[in-house]
């Protein structure tokens, strides 16, 4: 005898089937939603960079170094940090030695090899540096940030170290070397260093908290505003993208690394500074 309340196997199929339909428009609903968040969440992200980056940009237009109202003490005018055998960026103490060779050293920090550079010859710069024989003048460029994956890394990086070299200049050789040991892999998915990473090293250098601190805060870029909404400027961005442009003009074409000795540039055809022991000969011959 049959009972009218029990389902067919027919009726149980398209039951089942209308079921799993359904369940399938609530999960495409629901994936669709959430991509509408994530696009949104992302365009959000480029837009807030967009902003910070033309912030940037925006503050440091201008062409001239001498207007630059904010610049390391010391610096010279065509951007350069000199450092003499104290160690100390921008001190007048050693680098006016009348018989130091002036090296002058034009890098920009995610450049793979001004890397090379530093692991062949940083060491070598640093002794002869410390024993009074050479003054290096390091020049801090910006070129590569179309290759920081939109993070203004060349710029950020580029402006601590001037901010150091402001702030905190007996740790500033350390930082620099501590941002070409910790370089990140230009154009490739690795995470380029972050305010906070770089504020890191900074402590790791020996740089006071409080430096370090406006580092990680982000106001070393100068994209806070004050009560009126103003940008504030108390940034070095300005003077990096100043240096840039001077370097530009100074050597015609600016590519990294160019190492000038005594106001000339190298000819890496004569000295191939990747040969251990040549940028020392070359300083010699320099010398005279």
């Amino acid at each position: 005898m049959s009972t009218p309340d029990r389902l067919t196997k027919t009726q149980r199929r398209d039951e089942a089937r209308a079921a799993a339909l359904k369940l399938r428009e609530q999960q495409q609903r629901t994936a669709k939603r959430q991509r509408t968040i994530a696009i949104a969440v992302a365009v959000g992200g480029v837009i807030v960079l967009a902003v910070v980056i033309w912030t940037i940009f925006a503050q440091g237009n201008r062409s001239s170094l001498a207007d630059v109202a904010l610049r390391p003490a010391g610096s010279t005018l065509s951007g350069g940090i000199p450092v003499g055998a104290d160690g100390v960026a921008g001190s007048t103490a050693t680098p006016a030695a009348a018989d130091a060779v002036v090296v002058a050293v034009y890098s920009d920090y995610l450049c793979p090899i001004c890397g090379v550079f530093e692991q062949t010859n940083g060491a070598t710069l640093d002794q002869l540096r410390q024993s009074g024989e050479i003054v290096v003048e390091y020049h801090p460029v910006s070129i590569l940030d179309r290759s920081s994956g939109g993070t203004a890394y060349s710029t950020r990086s580029a402006t601590a170290a001037a901010l150091v070299a402001a702030q905190a200049p007996e740790a500033f050789v350390d930082f620099h070397n501590a941002l070409f040991t910790n370089q990140p892999v230009e154009t490739s998915d690795t995470p380029y260093l972050t305010d906070a990473q770089i504020a890191d090293l900074a402590r790791t250098a020996g740089v006071p908290d409080a430096v370090a601190a406006t580092i990680e805060s982000g106001e070393y870029l100068g994209t806070q505003a004050d009560a009126a909404g103003k940008p504030l400027d108390q940034t070095y961005v300005p003077w990096v993208l100043a240096a840039t442009e001077q370097a530009s003009k100074d050597l015609g074409q600016l590519g990294t690394p160019t190492i000038v000795i005594d106001g000339k540039v190298l000819d890496t055809k004569q000295y191939n500074w990747q040969e251990p022991g040549v940028l020392a000969q070359a300083i010699a011959d320099a010398k005279g």
